[in-house]
């Protein structure tokens, strides 16, 4: 059948799985790509404030928008479960609804931004001498913001249905399209730290248009978006709000949080400032193996569960799992080993250098711990139990971690003590999801909780 080629519900699992996490995994390079190539276009022709005008915007981004993509994760979860089911009806209209709202949270999000930016940029502390230009960026920015949300929700419809290489395509053209359009507007026409969010928005336009035409042409697929049909389906937006909202609030503390770690790390000086900010570029770059198993572990439960084709999860489960533990780990050691060369590569001041490399070191050989968390919060967000990850994160690395270097910091106030924050707490939630892991009977008796269903 046409459309069964996006189907993880047959075949061989670690077939299916890897040709699934693949295309996630070169899409995420090319997103950040995009994210730095933004950032060293902006230093390299502009200068220093307005690199930090950018880089000071850039959390506040992730909070505002990291709360959507969770939500477009929630409705993921019940795309693949219908799609799994081959419930076409119940697919037409959770997708319609989904999109539906991403079109007034995008509207929201970009009244709120434009209005809003002075303000929010001055609570987060922003200095003087950047705030003009972040206020800019981050203005320019906000005009498109919708164009983010919607692009991510597209791409959350085609990985629900499996559809992983379309995304791929239209993320690579739209990087392109980036690039260009930041050296013409930014070192061509001198047009300032604004013109680089406006390159930003029109890619990101040209991306969400690109999956918008793909899905509507989608003749013959039980996923195809009809125009007239995107309203709100009160059953579907009430499955889409209780899987997506914890995963929304869970991105969106874990920011939070990490603002402020950053705050703690501002206190050390400029060199420890450019070293850690080294470090979390590179970090981006790692973590993408561990996030795009998650991801298909998420695509693979939902969909699979939804077939009914329970012997497939626990194997499927037992794959994602190991092959994402062992990835994490391998980049860890690469990454302790390469520490001085790989910071030198953003700045290769002595100082600088040995701050990020003391503080990639502490962090990195614990990769492995990052990827178990991952992978059993994305289990059980494709299993629906989306609660539980929100919970246990929001207590292992927001909680504990806010508490611990508010209070260890005081003692002993060193750089280290921040950069163990990241260990410390990965530890923590692999615990609690491994004892729940072991524990959970559903996990063990899919097919006991289909019973129960039924």
């Amino acid at each position: 059948m046409h459309h069964n080629r996006a189907s993880l519900v047959e075949g061989s699992i670690w077939q299916s799985m890897l040709l699934f996490a693949l295309p996630v995994f070169l899409g995420n390079v090319f997103q950040q790509f995009y994210n730095a190539f933004d950032s060293w276009v902006v230093g390299k022709f502009i200068g220093d404030t307005a690199l930090a005008a950018v880089s000071s915007s850039g959390s506040l981004i992730f909070m505002m928008v990291g709360f959507f993509n969770g939500v477009a994760m929630g409705a993921g979860v019940i795309i693949a479960r219908f799609f799994g089911a081959r419930d076409y009806t119940g697919l037409k209209q959770a997708i319609h609804t989904d999109i539906a709202l991403g079109l007034a949270s995008g509207a929201v999000l970009t009244v709120a931004g434009v209005a809003l930016t002075p303000t929010i940029l001055r609570c987060m502390g922003t200095p003087e001498e950047v705030l003009p230009q972040s206020i800019s960026y981050f203005r320019y920015y906000s005009w498109g913001i919708l164009f983010t949300v919607m692009y991510n929700i597209f791409v959350g419809v085609l990985h629900a249905v499996g559809d992983s290489r379309h995304p791929l395509y239209y993320l690579i053209f739209s990087t392109f399209v980036n690039v260009v359009l930041d050296l013409l507007f930014v070192a061509v026409f001198h047009w300032g730290v604004g013109s680089a969010a406006v390159a930003t928005t029109i890619s990101q336009g040209v991306s969400a248009l690109m999956c918008f035409v793909y899905l509507v042409r989608a003749k013959d697929l039980p996923y195809q978006l009809h125009w007239r049909e995107i309203r709100f389906h009160s059953k579907s937006l009430r499955e889409i709000l209780r899987f997506g909202l914890p995963s929304g609030v869970q991105n969106s503390v874990i920011a939070l949080a990490n603002v402020v770690v950053q705050s703690n790390i501002n206190a050390f000086g400029a060199a420890a400032m450019a070293g850690c900010g080294a470090y979390s570029k590179l970090e981006g770059f790692a973590f993408l193996p561990i996030t795009c198993f998650a991801q298909a572990l998420s695509t693979f439960v939902g969909q699979n569960l939804g077939a009914h084709r329970y012997d497939r999860v626990k194997s499927g489960v037992r794959f994602g799992i190991l092959c994402s533990v062992i990835m994490a780990e391998l980049i860890g050691v690469g990454a302790y080993l390469l520490a001085p060369q790989l910071i030198a590569l953003f700045n290769d001041a002595p100082e600088v250098v040995a701050y990020g490399s003391h503080h990639m070191r502490i962090i990195c050989l614990f990769y492995c711990l990052l990827a178990f968390s991952h992978c059993i919060a994305g289990i059980l967000r494709g299993a629906g139990k989306t609660s539980i990850p929100m919970l246990i994160m929001l207590m292992c690395w927001c909680l504990i971690r806010v508490s611990y270097i508010t209070i260890a910091v005081s003692y002993v106030p060193q750089l280290e003590t921040v950069s163990r924050a990241y260990p410390i707490t990965w530890s923590c939630s692999s615990l609690v999801f491994l004892i729940y892991f072991l524990k959970a009977d559903w996990i063990h008796n899919f097919d006991r909780m289909a019973a129960k269903e039924a």
